[in-house]
C-alpha cells in the first residue's frame, strides 16, 4: 500500500504588532511624566495652602472648552479605527481631519489661556503649573503629528482592513491623551 504525500499550505503567521506595542509604551511614558507633574504639583499646593494662586485667577471658560474638544476628538478617533477596519476611506479621512481639527481647537484654547492667566514661570505656582499643563500640551501636539502621519500614509493605502495597527495606535494615544487632561482638569482647574 502506498503512501500519499499531502502538501500542506505555508503556515500563516500572525500579524506583528510593533506599532501598537511602541504606542503602549509612549503613552504609559507620557502618563507616568503627567502623573508626576501633577503629583509635585499637589504637593506644592497642599502645602502652601491658602496662599496658592492667590494673586492669578485661572477662568474655567478654556479649560472646560478644551475637555468637549478633546472629548469630541475622542470619539472622531475612535470613528476612524471604525472607518478604517470596514475600508471606508471617505469616513477614515473625514475622521482623521475632525480629530485634528478637535486636537488643534485644544492647543489654540490652551495657548489662550496662558495669555490669559498672566502666571510667570518665576513663581512656584508657574513653574509646577506651566509644566503639568504643558507636559499635557506636548501629548497634545505628540498625538496630533501622530495622527497626521497615520492621515498620510492612510492617503497612500498603507492601512486598510487588513492592517489598521497604524490608526489604532494613533487611536489608542490619543485615548490616554484625552484620558489624561479629565485628570488635569479635575486636579488643577477644578479643584484650584
Amino acid at each position: 500500500m502506498a503512501v500519499a504525500q499531502v502538501e500542506l499550505p505555508p503556515a500563516v503567521l500572525p500579524r506583528r504588532r510593533q506599532l501598537l506595542f511602541g504606542s503602549v509604551f509612549a503613552a504609559a511614558a507620557s502618563g507616568m511624566f503627567l502623573a508626576t507633574m501633577l503629583g509635585l504639583y499637589l504637593e506644592a499646593r497642599s502645602a502652601a495652602g491658602d496662599t496658592w494662586l492667590s494673586d492669578h485667577i485661572i477662568p474655567l471658560a478654556q479649560p472646560n472648552v478644551i475637555l468637549f474638544s478633546l472629548l469630541l476628538s475622542a470619539i472622531t478617533a475612535q470613528w476612524a479605527v471604525y472607518a478604517i477596519a470596514r475600508d471606508d476611506r471617505g469616513n477614515t479621512y473625514l475622521a482623521i481631519a475632525m480629530t485634528e481639527m478637535f486636537g488643534l481647537a485644544a492647543v489654540v484654547q490652551t495657548w489662550f489661556l496662558y495669555t490669559q492667566i498672566g502666571l510667570g514661570v518665576d513663581q512656584a505656582e508657574g513653574a509646577l503649573f506651566y509644566g503639568v499643563t504643558g507636559g499635557h500640551l506636548a501629548m497634545i501636539i505628540a498625538g496630533l503629528v501622530f495622527f497626521a502621519l497615520v492621515g498620510f500614509r492612510t492617503l497612500g493605502g498603507s492601512y486598510s482592513s487588513a492592517y489598521p495597527d497604524g490608526v489604532s495606535a494613533a487611536a489608542l494615544f490619543w485615548h490616554v491623551t484625552v484620558g489624561l487632561y479629565m485628570v488635569v482638569w479635575l486636579a488643577v482647574y477644578i479643584m484650584k
